[in-house]
């Protein structure tokens, strides 16, 4: 699963693509849609549709670059990525039981307007999962999430083997398979908690406040609107 095959194919698949692991692999071509998959393969947890692959890539134990494209399904200007780490090859497919240690925390991608995203992202030093302790000959697997506008992901995995970090068989890592496009943004995700677990709904927060008063103001015309409508009929 060289990086440059995988961005050749990337390019020939430009109007139909959704995410493409460019660097450091991928488990494979999953930009399908056909009667077995009408939707898209990649909308399939836990990697959108491929089994896990003989193929592996070779990835550093201390973590290393991951570098895609977040895809060219136009009608999105923003979008939640997540990168996370399955262990070992337990799961159904030969692949990890799950995909639930995270390796960054989520973060959102901006593009310059709604049409498909112009380019390719890269995280040049992704650390294990927290806790995580790893060896040389370790199998795993890195899963790529896109967290749609309207709820809905597209996953994409690339199938490792950790070998230590100065191994002659890991691909050098430059700007010509790790590099960020200008025409995409980032930012952070920040949550605002409106009402903590364990309290009551008597008790809330300005935000709360806010969004009853909304809401009371609401219903403060409905009558108008109802009393319109009456007089119609």
């Amino acid at each position: 699963m060289l990086s440059s095959l995988i961005i050749t194919l990337a390019s020939a698949a430009l109007v139909s693509a959704h995410t493409i692991i460019t660097y450091p692999g991928w488990r494979g071509n999953n930009l399908i849609m056909n009667e077995s998959f009408p939707y898209g393969m990649q909308w399939m947890y836990p990697c959108g549709g491929m089994r896990t692959t003989t193929n592996r890539t070779y990835w550093p134990t201390t973590g290393g670059a991951i570098a895609f494209q977040p895809g060219w399904f136009q009608g999105h200007a923003t979008a939640f990525i997540y990168v996370n780490l399955g262990f070992g090859t337990d799961g159904p497919d030969h692949g990890p039981m799950n995909m639930s240690n995270p390796m960054v925390s989520p973060f959102q991608i901006l593009g310059p307007t709604k049409n498909p995203y112009p380019g390719t992202m890269c995280l040049p030093q992704v650390p294990l999962p927290v806790n995580a302790t790893v060896k040389a000959g370790d199998n795993a697997t890195i899963q790529l999430v896109e967290l749609a506008v309207h709820g809905a992901a597209l996953y994409s995995c690339v199938d490792i083997t950790f070998v230590e970090p100065d191994s002659p068989l890991l691909e050098e890592v430059n700007e010509e398979n790790c590099f960020n496009s200008t025409d995409i943004g980032v930012a952070d995700l920040y949550t605002l908690t409106v009402r903590p677990s364990g309290q009551t709904l008597n008790a809330t927060s300005n935000a709360q406040h806010r969004f009853a008063g909304s809401f009371a103001g609401y219903l403060g015309w409905m009558p108008l609107v109802l009393g319109g409508l009456w007089v119609l009929l």
